[in-house]
């Protein structure tokens, strides 16, 4: 995969992935379905913070620095906001200054096996998408209203379809 698709492509899905986490009402952000999962907050910090400490780390050969997700990291909407926005332009940059060789080399796995180090950004957005969807449902829950992932609701694409 060419870096400049990928990092138009991760453009994408963050721009998709800001637009659910900016629906979390503010007194929202810590709640969770049940106790001991991630709260709303928890998934948001935890996208970038895999991203930065797991992926970008990982994807220049490093080992892990994730420390996990919790609140120490950045409490409160406008801090968890700030917070994904930083982490994201530090990977961003991370990414963006990779050589072609760098960015054909093996990284590391999370668990430190060998790995290219754009299939394992690929795996990255993997892991956004899967948090995002979570965060989807968890809105869901609460019943506050959500931007349809593309544009049009279900509804709008059956009533194109032939």
């Amino acid at each position: 995969m060419e870096r400049d698709e990928f990092l138009q492509n991760f453009d994408h899905v963050r721009e998709r992935t800001m637009r659910v986490v900016h629906c979390i009402p503010p007194e929202q952000f810590e709640w969770t379905c049940r106790p001991g999962a991630f709260t709303l907050g928890d998934l948001a910090r935890h996208i970038v913070a895999t991203e930065r400490f797991v992926f970008a780390e990982g994807a220049r050969g490093r080992s892990s620095q994730y420390k996990g997700c919790g609140r120490e990291l950045a409490d409160g909407q406008k801090n968890i906001l700030a917070f994904m926005e930083r982490l994201h332009t530090e990977s961003r940059q991370i990414f963006r200054e990779m050589s072609d060789e760098q960015w054909n080399a093996k990284g590391k796995s999370p668990d430190g096996h060998p790995i290219t180090a754009w299939k394992l950004l690929r795996a990255m957005l993997e892991h956004e998408v899967h948090h995002r969807g979570q965060i989807y449902l968890y809105l869901g829950i609460l019943g506050v209203a959500t931007p349809s992932l593309f544009g049009l609701n279900e509804q709008q694409v059956q009533s194109f379809s032939a």
